[in-house]
């Protein structure tokens, strides 16, 4: 997702701790906690692609998957799974190397990525889903739609970029990116098995996103699955630009702009989060 994040993870880190006012007006400049997530109906460890990941489910229903963006974890969806769980098989996991999951000393990828996520799906014996991906999740939303689009209805993809030059240089120096930063890094010396090694799981994912995704206009362009493509009007780290392209070049996109939000949308405003995923998975 980003071009140089082990560079902002530096530069936050000597940064003074309150680096976005705890009483800001704006919900787009605030982090709110995740809600709790609820009692899960099973959860595990999947054994896939050489790794252990961390994974949930809730509910019964049609199953949706959603994946969390970069140095996050599942549990960024708990508001969206209380909702969701009511009448869906809702999945979540944490990605290779990020939060309860285990990381290998192969190079990160989102063909890697993506792949480890149709395993867990095989893993749990589920042939379809509708996917909802954040960010990362989002990009690997995308890579599942080109390689295995069999394994999907529909695709919700907030705040993903096919190319690297989507991402805003400006992300480098924002304060709320900076103190989702802090905030994940405290998350991975809490629940990851390798508690002290944020900085070395930074550098090892840092290598991805220097240079993807890369997808060509023509490559998306091949992409069956109905997908919206979905944006916080006040997005830190995707252009508005960038996201009416993708929009523009995957067949049949729907363009969704979440209003008074920014890249963390499913944690300012969940409840209009939650509706939008809805208004589309739900969908006749």
């Amino acid at each position: 997702m980003l071009r140089s994040i082990a560079a902002v993870v530096v530069a936050f880190a000597a940064l003074p701790a309150a680096a976005v006012p705890a009483a800001a007006q704006d919900r787009w400049m605030t982090i709110p906690d995740p809600a709790p997530m609820p009692e899960p109906a099973s959860t595990g460890m999947a054994p896939v692609n050489g790794i252990e990941m961390y994974y949930a489910t809730y509910g019964a229903g049609d199953p949706v998957l959603l994946i969390h963006g970069g140095l996050g974890y599942a549990d960024i969806w708990g508001a969206q799974v209380a909702d969701l769980m009511a009448d869906h098989l809702v999945i979540v996991a944490d990605s290779r190397g990020h939060g309860r999951s285990t990381r290998t000393e192969e190079p990160f990828g989102y063909d890697l990525m993506a792949s480890d996520y149709v395993a867990l799906l095989d893993y749990l014996n589920i042939d379809t889903v509708d996917l909802v991906g954040w960010s990362d999740g989002g990009i690997i939303g995308i890579d599942i739609a080109l390689t295995h689009p069999e394994r999907l209805n529909r695709l919700f993809a907030h705040a993903a970029n096919i190319t690297t030059d989507g991402v805003d240089p400006a992300v480098e120096t924002d304060a709320v990116f900076g103190a989702y930063i802090e905030r994940m890094a405290e998350v991975y010396a809490s629940v990851s098995p390798t508690p002290d090694q944020f900085d070395a799981f930074v550098e090892q994912i840092s290598h991805m996103w220097a240079t993807q995704p890369n997808w060509t206009d023509a490559e998306v362009a091949t992409i069956t699955t109905p997908t919206a493509i979905v944006l916080g009007d006040h997005d830190e780290a995707i252009t508005r630009s960038h996201t009416d392209h993708m929009a523009a070049v995957i067949p049949g996109a729907e363009e969704i702009i979440l209003p008074g939000v920014s890249h963390f949308a499913m944690l300012q405003a969940p409840d209009e989060y939650t509706a939008a995923v809805r208004a589309f998975i739900d969908r006749e």
